[in-house]
């Protein structure tokens, strides 16, 4: 991660494609400035010729066309630095903007790549701040803070040079005051450096607590507790106002400072120049000129501070953004990856896997094959790494130890794209696009047809009341799915993950929120699609798991008992167990008859 790249190198990076644009509005800028010291300039001339100089009266009468071209050339001068300055401003905007968008999609984009591991180490909110608020603070760097460095510095060293051609004495007492405002800024700066990133994190705090308890908002309606989240956003806000304030304060502590030198500016024309003036070192249009441009140093004094507030605000805001711009995934593409087919086989196995997760142990040597077409059901209590043990077969996360192979190539060999459109994947906790039914169905493939959207709905079980919607399947889903009950919501799912044809169906826990009869319909639907592909399936109802090829059951992370439904039966342990539990008397019984009629038959 190059997170410890120069900020300003990496901004420069961005600006490919419009940095002759932004030099240009650089110059710009440096000649607008330039373009000030024009006034003063024809001010002392107008000044010495003809209002306080020997021969002021007989010019007036026999150089008035020099006069009047010096007002005019003060007025196109002024036009023109307008129409620079209008420009410029222009420019930089122009810029800013268009860096602003770039770098916004670049980081959209790598996070779309990143693994789940990023997303387990990432607040929503927190990457919702980096992608507006703190990318906002490099748009202002860019637009803002460095034209007015640029311009400060610009019409410091312009005023300091015309200050020495018409006096160096003079010049240097003004110029004395500038490194005490320098020691000031520098104090500053490192006072109010840790102070932003302090703000940044607080408002990326402030924002996760404003975005969960939107997102949770049923939750927080269930159990009532509005206040508690009112009290806790209230809590979050405060934190931020304060560390806000004091970041603000720590600007005013130095403020008077700053503005106390250089207002001594006029104070020290005043003496100096009044005496080279009576002493006739200094002629009275050189000290109008003088008086003229003492704003040209006093006024970059004042700014420094604020361009050293926001430039530690982009400091501290691009550091975030940068963590982010250069992270990698550990989950990438092999070297050299296999070709793989467009539909793959759908043959599974797992190799003596481990997985490890934040170095806490979670599966332990698991193998077992799933044949291309078999039913694969996977059941144990809760936490013993059902979940973990699906997610290592589309890559979400990689074995610690052992192998993951499909159609016998090791998963971690193919391209990720490749693997991962082979596999259709539903989960319990359903997610659903602010979209139409149909297009929540028809994500997988957008060019998917209604009639085959239709079908798979019908699948799912999804069409009775798809059609009872008020517009069918262009009824708009509310976001995650508002207005649908959880299990039509898992219904749409399911629908979804059925309907790319994938090689491997992984339904984990889909059908817990739908009634029996529901999930007869789904289990028949999935014994005769259309297409072949392997299933697994992660549920804890015997109706869900009785008719598979395999049966999996998982305790502590390890394969405690494994084959088929009158198998696990006979060895009278978990799998028999949660049979009797979940009611299946008659179910064992019935299996016992036609285990004693099949040993009969066999004698």
């Amino acid at each position: 991660m190059e997170v410890s790249k120069s900020k300003m190198r990496w901004l420069w990076e961005n600006m490919k494609g419009y940095r002759a644009l932004y030099i240009l509005g650089i110059f710009g800028t440096i000649l607008y400035n330039v373009l000030q010291l024009t006034v003063p300039v024809f001010s002392e001339k107008i000044v010495d010729l003809f209002l306080t100089g020997e021969d002021a009266a007989e010019n007036l009468l026999t150089k008035r066309n020099l006069l009047i071209g010096l007002i005019v050339g003060m007025v196109i001068v002024t036009f023109l630095r307008t129409i620079v300055v209008y420009a410029t401003c222009i420019n930089f905007e122009y810029v800013s903007q268009n860096v602003l968008y770039r770098i916004r999609n670049f980081l959209f984009a790598k996070i779309e790549h990143q693994d789940m591991r990023f997303y387990d180490n990432y607040r929503t909110g927190d990457l919702m701040t980096r992608l507006t608020g703190d990318l906002d603070a490099v748009r202002h760097m860019i637009a803002w803070v460095i034209r007015m460095i640029v311009e400060s510095f610009s019409l410091m060293f312009a005023a300091a040079v015309y200050f020495f051609y018409m006096d160096w004495r003079l010049a240097l007492a003004l110029l004395a005051i500038a490194p005490f405002i320098f020691i000031i800024i520098v104090c500053f700066r490192n006072r109010v450096a840790p102070m932003h990133a302090l703000l940044r994190e607080k408002l990326s705090m402030m924002n996760t607590a404003a975005q969960e308890n939107i997102a949770g908002n049923r939750v927080v309606k269930a159990f009532a507790r509005e206040e508690y989240e009112k009290e806790k956003f209230d809590e979050r806000n405060r934190e931020y106002s304060e560390t806000n304030k004091k970041t603000a304060f720590v600007w005013l502590h130095f403020y008077p400072y700053v503005e106390t030198f250089a207002n001594l500016l006029p104070v020290v024309l005043l003496l100096v120049g009044g005496i080279f003036l009576i002493n006739d070192q200094l002629t009275m249009g050189q000290y109008v000129a003088f008086s003229g441009l003492t704003w040209a140093l006093a006024n970059p004094m004042r700014n420094l501070g604020g361009i050293m507030n926001e430039f530690q605000r982009f400091s501290a805001a691009s550091k975030k953004v940068m963590e982010i711009y250069y992270s990698e995934p550990t989950i990438v593409d092999a070297p050299q990856p296999v070709e793989a087919k467009a539909h793959l086989g759908g043959k599974i196995e797992f190799r003596d896997v481990s997985f490890s997760y934040e170095h806490r142990p979670v599966l332990h040597h698991i193998s077992f094959t799933a044949n291309p077409g078999e039913t694969i059901a996977i059941m144990g209590e809760t936490g013993c790494g059902k979940t973990s043990l699906i997610q290592l077969i589309p890559r979400f996360y990689d074995p610690t130890e052992g192998q993951v192979f499909v159609d016998g190539v090791d998963v971690r060999e193919y391209k990720l794209h490749d693997l991962r459109k082979n596999i259709g994947l539903a989960t319990q906790d359903v997610l659903l696009y602010s979209d139409t039914i149909d297009g929540n169905i028809a994500y997988g493939d957008s060019s998917m047809s209604q009639e085959r959207v239709r079908r798979f709905a019908g699948y799912s079980a999804a069409e009775e009341f798809i059609l009872k919607m008020p517009e069918g399947y262009d009824t708009i889903v509310g976001e995650r799915g508002v207005g649908l009950s959880g299990g039509q919501k898992q219904r749409i799912s399911l629908a979804r993950a059925m309907a790319i044809k994938p090689s491997i169906l992984i339904l984990d826990d889909t059908t817990s929120a739908v009634d029996l009869e529901t999930e007869k319909h789904i289990q028949d639907s999935l014994e005769h699609l259309e297409f072949t592909c392997t299933k697994i399936i992660i549920a804890q109802r015997i109706s869900s798991t009785r008719k598979a090829d395999k049966i999996l059951v998982l305790k502590d992370g390890k394969i405690e008992e494994e084959g088929t439904h009158e198998e696990l039966i006979a060895k009278k342990g978990y799998y028999y167990e949660l049979v009797k539990l979940q009611g299946g008397e008659e179910l064992l019984a019935t299996q016992q008859i036609r285990t004693l009629e099949g040993g009969v038959q066999h004698g």
